[in-house]
Parts: C-alpha cells; sequence; structure tokens
C-alpha cells in the first residue's frame, strides 16, 4: 500500500525542530507495517530532516495556492493508494477532488471548529464529504464532531495520540521544586489563571520556582505579556521561554515535579499532558474534552481557575509521597495505554479497512 503523509503547509520536518504534530505522525510511521511505502509531503527547508528517505518536499516559502499546486503535483507524481491529510481541511477537500481512484482520509488533531450558521455549516459538510475516513485523536473530541455532523457517524473513527516514551521518560523521583504550564499563551488555555496561581504558590513557598514554556508566542504576546510581567518580581524563580522548540520543552517537563494543564476548552486529546506524564511530573489537569482519556485516573483534575489551581498545587506540593507515587502510575499509565506500536497498529488496521487490502497482500489499485 502506498501511503502519503501530507503535513500542513509551514511544516519541514527538521528533526531538531519537530512540533508535536509531526512527532506523532513520525511515532505512528516508525511502527507502521507500511512504512517502507510512506512518503511524508512537506516543505523544504530542514537542516536535519527527521526522515530524509521517506521525505517529498516541494519548495518552502511559496503562497496558499503555489503551494497547494505543488503538493497536488507531488501527489500525482508519487501515485498513492491512500492519502493522509494531517489536520487540513479546506485544501485537503480540493485535493481529493483532483485525485479520483485514490481514498483520502483527514487526520484531526485539534477540534473541527463548530458551525456558526447553516452555510458554514453546508460549506463544512461540502469538505468533508471528500473524506473516506476521519481520524479524530480521541473519543471526546469524535463526539463534539458527530453532534454537529452526525451524518458522518460511519467514517469517523479515533486513534489516540501516542507518546515515545524513550524521548520524553524521566525518573518521577529525581526532580526540581518546579512547577511547569506548557502550552500555547492564549487565554483558552488557561495561562492566565495560573500565572495568577503560581505568584501565590510561589509567595508560600518560597524553594519553590516555576517554568513557562509559551507556544505561538508572537500571535498571542499582547494579550499574554501582561500576565508574564506580573511575574517578574520572582526574578530568576521563574524561567520564561517563548516559542521554544519540543527538545527544550521536553528538558524542563524532565526535570518538573508538577506540570498543569489548565485548559477551558475541550482538548481534542492533550498532548502536553501526555508528554508531562511521559517526562514523570505530576499533573493538574482540567480534564476538558479529550483531556480525561489522556490521564485516566491519574491526574488531579480541578476547574480551571486560580483558587482551584492553587489548591491543587499546594497540594502536590505538601505531599511529597503521594506526587511522586501519582506520577510514577500515570508515567506507567501512559507507557501501557498510550503506546505507539499499538496506535500504529489501530492506524494500520483503518487503512486496511479504507482501501480493501488484505494483511499479507498488495492493495488493488482503486477506481473512483
Amino acid at each position: 500500500m502506498r501511503i502519503a503523509v501530507v503535513m500542513p503547509r509551514g511544516g519541514v520536518m527538521d528533526r531538531d525542530r519537530l512540533n508535536s504534530m509531526e512527532n506523532v505522525a513520525l511515532a505512528l510511521n516508525r511502527r507502521s507495517q507500511f512504512k517502507a511505502e510512506t512518503r511524508f509531503i512537506c516543505e523544504a527547508g530542514a537542516n536535519t530532516p527527521a526522515a530524509p528517505d521517506m521525505t517529498i518536499t516541494v519548495p518552502a516559502g511559496l503562497n496558499k495556492a503555489a503551494h497547494s499546486r505543488a503538493v497536488l503535483k507531488a501527489l500525482q507524481d508519487f501515485a498513492p493508494d491512500l492519502v493522509e491529510y494531517h489536520q487540513q481541511l479546506g485544501c485537503a477537500a480540493e485535493f481529493a477532488k483532483r485525485l479520483p481512484g485514490v481514498k483520502h482520509v483527514l487526520y484531526r488533531h485539534t477540534r473541527i471548529r463548530p458551525p456558526r450558521h447553516l452555510i458554514d455549516r453546508m460549506r463544512y459538510r461540502a469538505r468533508l464529504r471528500a473524506f473516506d475516513r476521519l481520524i479524530f485523536v480521541s473519543r471526546a473530541a469524535r463526539t463534539e464532531f458527530l453532534a454537529d455532523y452526525p451524518a458522518f457517524d460511519a467514517r469517523a473513527s479515533v486513534v489516540c495520540n501516542p507518546i515515545d516514551m524513550d524521548c520524553w521518560r524521566g525518573d518521577p523521583e529525581d526532580r526540581e521544586k518546579l512547577i511547569l504550564f506548557s502550552g500555547r499563551a492564549m487565554a483558552e488555555k488557561g495561562l492566565d489563571a495560573f500565572c495568577e496561581a503560581l505568584a501565590v504558590v510561589l509567595d508560600r513557598k518560597p524553594e519553590w520556582r516555576g517554568a513557562l514554556m509559551l507556544g505561538d508566542w508572537d500571535q498571542h504576546r499582547e494579550w499574554a505579556k501582561p500576565h508574564i510581567q506580573a511575574l517578574s518580581r520572582f526574578g530568576d524563580r521563574v524561567e520564561i521561554r517563548k516559542s521554544a522548540p519540543l527538545a527544550e520543552v521536553r528538558d524542563v517537563a524532565r526535570r518538573a515535579a508538577i506540570a498543569a494543564v489548565p485548559s477551558r476548552v475541550a482538548e481534542a486529546m492533550g498532548l502536553t499532558a501526555l508528554e508531562a506524564h511521559a517526562a514523570g511530573a505530576a499533573l493538574i489537569s482540567s480534564g476538558r474534552g479529550g483531556l480525561r482519556e489522556a490521564s485516566g485516573l491519574h491526574a488531579l483534575y480541578t476547574e480551571p481557575e486560580t483558587d482551584g489551581l492553587i489548591q491543587a498545587m499546594l497540594r502536590l506540593i505538601e505531599d511529597d509521597a503521594g506526587r511522586i507515587a501519582m506520577a510514577r502510575d500515570a508515567q506507567a499509565f501512559v507507557a501501557r495505554t498510550h503506546a505507539p506500536q499499538s496506535r500504529a497498529a489501530e492506524l494500520d488496521r483503518l487503512r486496511i479497512e479504507v482501501t480493501g487490502a488484505s494483511e499479507s497482500g498488495p492493495v488493488a489499485r482503486l477506481t473512483a
């Protein structure tokens, strides 16, 4: 089975600057039975390509229309049996229409926005019909989608995000007195409530520190600045890193005793939660959307507001043994439940189902 995995515009799949979505796609492919027949389509420009023998690149810096033409040409040249589009919807639907005789799968890492009005609903429905299968990263995300688009029930499947423990694993007992927030610098991620709670806790617990790994900083800086500046009085007791590469996020997560994911929205899955568990931190979570699927019984759940976060932080700080046990159990749960080999097998079964291929034989060339 020849599979093309199309990554979003702007992605170059550089090993030293991989984003979470690219990490998921690579982790799944490394364990796939179709690994040798899979090619990633992304932009050129990686200093150290993450999968050089499995990558088809298109020129970087193209405008949207030119980029779409380049990706379409790459797909036509490769002639896949199956195309998986990570995240993108509008342009992927157009590609699907231009490539008859091929099966098309949309792989969503975040929510599909609820329709705002009837025209929105009709436009999204028309785009979604272009795909033979829609993959969501949690049961919660699938359920939310079907509430808006129930007609797609038979096409909607779930493959929860994997986490590569070899990359993230840290020792739950060897931790700094550090409380971590890692996420986009915006209100829906609960950054403001975290900053307010952290300030109270650092005043009460002077031996503890904070770390903020802020994604998409340039896009959200004007909103985020006042909340970050309120922590300036703590000096070097609070580490602040803006739009840091994933390698830096991983390093801090391995040091932190506590991590918080106080999202106010229903997260599709919550890779940040998986990463914190894998790294060995005890997690405070809002539990919204797919976050409970990410953590199971192994997080301290609270509403994503200041008072709840303060109490959760203090509870974990004041119970060393309980905090370490929670982190250790969560790490084992994630290694068992979200293993890449299990998720890759689930994805491969869906690929076989969609194309009509057999487990051992080649796929028959499909017709429209």
